[in-house]
């Protein structure tokens, strides 16, 4: 089985981050085998989806991250795994270490040792490029899947077959998610063949961050997805989930997404966001408190509507950001690009109008 501690050590990437001054990335050592998210049957799909949660994490295990800059020469920095089996790396970059005129993904490597045999996995980071003024910051659950694996332990009961029976492909996508998505920042445009410290692939014209209380155990299956769907790439920032009442609280989702969005605008004070999300986390709330606290930053927010009626709190947001000047977008698909697009200083240009036609013209109805 995948989570014995026979298994073999694979060190985990997740997407990472960078601005002129510091690079931040995360990894995991885990016993288990690389999961193929295939449809190959129902059971093929529940062992494939258990093995993701089954997997035996590695304490204190060393590894060795090597960044270049393109054209230098690299250098390796060391690391440890902590109890959970995480690696972060929070690393001063070079003052000459600038970006590119448009967004990039640039690669790293991490090595690590099984006994004598020497490992190695390439990782990426994402650099916002000279021309991005704007970014987009994204929640997942609900808003362009719609996962059954966040809120109470009832609610995850009560979902679990969507989790465990279906594999990325099979998953239904919010409608028009794709259509709109692809409007604000472009396609998935990383490629996921090996390279070398220092290689850079283009980004989506606009940086993408995704944030969400989904567990780490599910970061290949949701970028499987987003690649399956062309949605755009970007850093995702999950949970660490344990069995209990601070990790299924409505307020631990809450803490969780306002600290990673808080960590997001700390690291490029010269941009300004787009925030998407739903109301089935208070996702309105959240968002309006982040733009309240951080005048001038957020340049529009977008919810998708999957609730009943605005709780009391929901309005309050509503009109405080009314009163900030935020533009605030709600409804219930995203067929209606055009008005939000607009809000966020879209329409000044030749390919924003097309963008708007291609938005307008889509029926979310016929996306699946």
């Amino acid at each position: 089985m995948p989570f014995l501690p026979t298994a073999p050590v694979r060190i985990q990437p997740y997407f990472g981050y960078r601005n002129r001054e510091r690079l931040h990335i995360t990894a995991r050592a885990l016993r288990s085998r690389v999961g193929s998210f295939e449809k190959r049957g129902k059971w093929r799909a529940a062992k494939t989806m258990l093995s993701q949660f089954a997997s035996h994490e590695v304490p204190e295990f060393a590894v060795e991250l090597e960044i270049a800059r393109p054209g230098q020469d690299s250098h390796r920095h060391q690391g440890l795994t902590d109890a959970e089996g995480f690696v972060h790396f929070d690393i001063r970059l070079d003052p000459q270490w600038d970006y590119g005129e448009h967004p990039a993904w640039e690669t790293v490597v991490f090595h690590w040792k099984v006994g004598d045999a020497e490992n190695c996995i390439d990782g990426h980071i994402l650099a916002p490029g000279r021309d991005t003024g704007l970014a987009v910051i994204s929640d997942i659950d609900d808003t362009i899947i719609e996962t059954g694996i966040t809120g109470d332990f009832r609610a995850v009961l009560r979902n679990w077959r969507r989790v465990l029976m279906q594999m990325p492909e099979e998953r239904i996508i919010v409608p028009g998610a794709d259509v709109f998505y692809n409007a604000l920042g472009g396609g998935e445009v990383l490629s996921s063949s090996s390279g070398h410290a220092g290689n850079v692939q283009p980004a989506t014209h606009r940086p993408f961050f995704y944030v969400s209380s989904s567990p780490w155990n599910l970061f290949s299956y949701l970028v499987t997805y987003m690649r399956s769907r062309g949605l755009p790439l970007g850093p995702v920032h999950l949970r660490d989930w344990g069995l209990n009442r601070e990790t299924f609280g409505s307020s631990s989702h809450g803490a969780h997404k306002r600290a990673a969005i808080d960590g997001i605008l700390g690291a490029y004070p010269e941009l300004k966001f787009a925030l998407i999300g739903d109301d089935s986390q208070g996702d309105l709330t959240a968002f309006a408190d982040v733009a309240l606290d951080n005048p001038g930053r957020v340049r529009a927010i977008f919810i998708r509507k999957v609730g009943d009626a605005m709780s009391p709190e929901e309005l309050a947001a509503k009109a405080n950001l009314k009163a900030a000047n935020v533009p605030l977008w709600l409804g219930d698909s995203y067929d209606t690009g055009h008005e939000f697009l607009a809000s966020v200083g879209l329409l000044a240009d030749a390919e924003a109008k097309a963008i708007v036609d291609t938005v307008e013209k889509t029926d979310p109805k016929d996306k699946s």
